[in-house]
């Protein structure tokens, strides 16, 4: 790694580490409401004392009912008592309490007592096991470049948690900002996983000008559509919210379409500029129209497989919602009316779109950029 690149690392570091307590610090004083007001604490199912439980007719291996637990807390200001807790097994809320078992439990104050209600099953352990195996997977087989990919990982989260929420929730237009953002994140990607070549520049440009593209289209159908924010899964949820940060709902749909197409746009951009870097290495005399013919027919198989890719996340995604839409029989006008179904399809059929113009786009900016301005002392075509 060159010492302009070690550079460019540690500096995104330290810029992470500024950006993340310049935030706290900030909003300390922006008055955060604190809506719930218990705490969230881990403890263990001492014993069973009760309970009245019969098999789920609708899903195998789960309990309805009601049991009368001993808990004991582990953590937190009640940490070591024990309290009598009763857990309902129901339809929505269906948490199977065993002995020895750890868990979450919520604690509040009411008039004076403690009332704890078993929250959850205990789920974080797991998670950070997953994200250390992932890391350690990234290390192990993609060594430095695995180490930089993380980077980038962090840099894309604390853009996100850190600079882009704090800003919508201090009523901010997402709009500009996501665009903005989804830029800076582009650049750094590009710059800490590549180099500072032509190859790394022609990936940028090729990706926010795809990008953009994307978020224009789903804001302009989305509106003409009479589609906000408000209509996204937990939109009803912000509604509140806003009331008391002044958010900017509307904007809301374009700036997630924005970071959701991010990921796949940036795939496709930097395999268009790749393709262009090796085609002129491999022939540096390659005619400018053979160029651009054998990049379009690279990226057509691109845009196949990552339209693809993003269809089926979406997808996967409101995968309970198209059982809902086949369940109850719906027609076709029925269900493609409904906000949440509109959605999903301006945000996939959009995303799609910004893929498969950013092929034409990339390749056009890799052959000036590349072959035209000669990054390999390449003879002009006449």
């Amino acid at each position: 790694m060159s010492n302009k690149k070690k550079i460019f690392v540690l500096g995104v570091i330290a810029s992470m580490i500024v950006i993340i307590f310049s935030s706290i610090s900030i909003n300390k004083s922006f008055g955060v409401k604190k809506y719930f007001d218990y705490e969230f604490v881990d403890g263990e199912v001492l014993k069973i004392k009760e309970e009245s439980i019969t098999p789920d007719p609708l899903v195998p291996g789960r309990y309805v009912g009601k049991q009368k637990i001993e808990v004991k807390l582990l953590e937190g200001v009640h940490k070591g008592k024990t309290y009598d807790v009763i857990n309902v097994l129901s339809n929505r809320h269906n948490i199977f309490a065993k002995p020895g078992m750890k868990a979450i439990f919520t604690v509040r104050m009411k008039d004076g007592k403690e009332h704890v209600w078993f929250y959850n099953y205990k789920m974080d352990r797991y998670i950070y096991i997953l994200v250390g195996l992932f890391a350690l997977t990234l290390v192990v087989f993609g060594k430095m470049s695995g180490v930089k990919s993380i980077i980038s990982l962090l840099f894309t989260g604390v853009i996100i948690i850190f600079v882009l929420l704090p800003i919508i929730f201090r009523g901010g237009n997402p709009i500009p900002w996501a665009m903005l953002l989804c830029s800076v994140i582009t650049v750094v990607t590009f710059l800490l996983i590549g180099d500072f070549n032509r190859k790394t520049y022609a990936a940028i440009l090729g990706t926010i000008i795809g990008v953009v593209i994307s978020g224009i289209i789903s804001y302009t159908f989305g509106s003409l559509a009479k589609l906000s924010g408000i209509h996204m899964e937990k939109g009803e949820q912000i509604l509140y919210l806003a009331a008391d940060y002044h958010i900017q709902i509307n904007g809301l749909m374009f700036t997630s379409i924005l970071i959701a197409s991010l990921g796949a746009i940036n795939d496709v951009a930097m395999s268009i500029a790749s393709s262009c870097n090796e085609l002129c290495k491999r022939n540096p005399d390659i005619h400018l129209d053979d160029l651009y013919a054998s990049l379009m027919d690279i990226g057509k198989d691109i845009m196949g497989t990552m339209t693809n890719t993003l269809i089926l996340a979406f997808t996967g995604s409101s995968l309970n919602l198209m059982l809902m839409i086949w369940g109850f029989q719906m027609t076709t006008k029925q269900f493609i009316n409904m906000p949440l179904i509109a959605i999903e399809l301006v945000q996939a059929i959009s995303g799609s779109i910004g893929i498969v113009l950013t092929v034409p786009i990339t390749a056009g900016i890799s052959i000036y950029l590349i072959k035209k301005k000669g990054n390999f002392g390449l003879r002009k075509v006449k």
